[in-house]
């Protein structure tokens, strides 16, 4: 009898128990289609017209003339067969670069030729971009320097790509955080180039990983997520050398966000020698190994 009645209470507290399991499995499931949703999105940005995949130039112009064109023996060389050996030049005075095209090249910009254009000028809001072909360029400045960063729809990085090796989705590097506010401040930023620059850092995000506690300092990029650039101890093992990047939500109301190490990603310098990647400030280098997110792409 007693038998009996202990088997009844053991039946009775199975079906009376919640399914945790069963409930912790489905939000697993959901969380990993979240992260495959996201993949997908950052590998199509990637390939995308605005992506890494298709620069295939960066040249840094020195003041005065600087000649541009397929001839090796220009200022600036562009991809040979791609454009004309002399397509023109750069002017670059007073921070200011103007553009001159000969007669007979067909460079257009928003689909309008051009013969002459200023293509950078530091009170413009938006600085033009110049087509030839499959090719783009436009002006980027880094610092006190002027550069042609040149785009091929045709590039050969953009043809060969097949995706990039990433951790098994993990969901405890999906980790609560505290934000620590320091408003006002600024950290500094060294980018591959060897320049430094003082970025606004809105405050330190706090967190728990196996039991001991770290600290990441934000950047403030002016949207509602905050950007952070860290380093771990699988750098130039199984991830890329110069650190990844993660972006976070802003915390709420409590202080509290999450850092998905999961959404982790390669820098562009991982995909294409023509970024100016900035690499992680040393208080981000964690002295622990972060296995989520991408790996290092083995293709560059």
């Amino acid at each position: 009898m007693k038998m009996r009645v202990g088997i009844f209470w053991v039946l009775l507290l199975a079906n009376c128990t919640p399914r945790k399991s069963a409930e912790s499995a489905l939000d697993v499931v959901a969380y990993k289609l979240e992260i495959e949703r996201w993949h997908q999105k950052r590998l199509q940005e990637l390939q995308g017209p605005q992506g890494w995949l298709n620069v295939a130039g960066l040249f840094w112009l020195h003041d005065g003339i600087n000649t541009f064109g397929s001839d090796p023996k220009n200022d600036v060389a562009f991809p040979e067969g791609k454009i004309a050996e002399r397509a023109g030049y750069f002017m670059l005075k007073n921070g200011i670069v103007m553009v001159d095209i000969p007669i007979g090249i067909s460079i257009t910009t928003k689909g309008k030729p051009v013969s002459h254009i200023t293509m950078f000028h530091p009170d413009s809001t938006k600085n033009p971009t110049l087509s030839f072909d499959s090719l783009q360029w436009f002006i980027i400045k880094r610092d006190t320097k002027y550069g042609v960063r040149l785009r091929d729809f045709r590039n050969e990085e953009l043809r060969n790509f097949k995706g990039i090796e990433r951790y098994e989705v993990d969901p405890a590097l999906r980790l609560t955080a505290r934000f620590e506010k320091t408003g006002g401040r600024t950290i500094l930023i060294t980018n591959i180039l060897g320049q430094t620059t003082p970025q606004p850092s809105p405050g330190t995000l706090v967190f728990n990983l196996d039991g001991k506690e770290f600290r990441i300092d934000a950047i403030d990029e002016g949207d509602e997520d905050l950007f952070i650039i860290f380093g771990d101890a699988s750098n130039a093992k199984e991830t890329y050398g110069a650190g990844r990047y993660l972006y976070v939500k802003r915390p709420d109301a409590s202080g509290t966000t999450v850092i998905d190490f999961n959404k982790a990603y390669n820098p562009p310098c991982a995909f294409t020698a023509f970024a100016t990647c900035p690499l992680p400030p040393k208080q981000n280098v964690l002295p622990v190994s972060i296995k989520a997110g991408e790996k290092n792409y083995a293709a560059h």
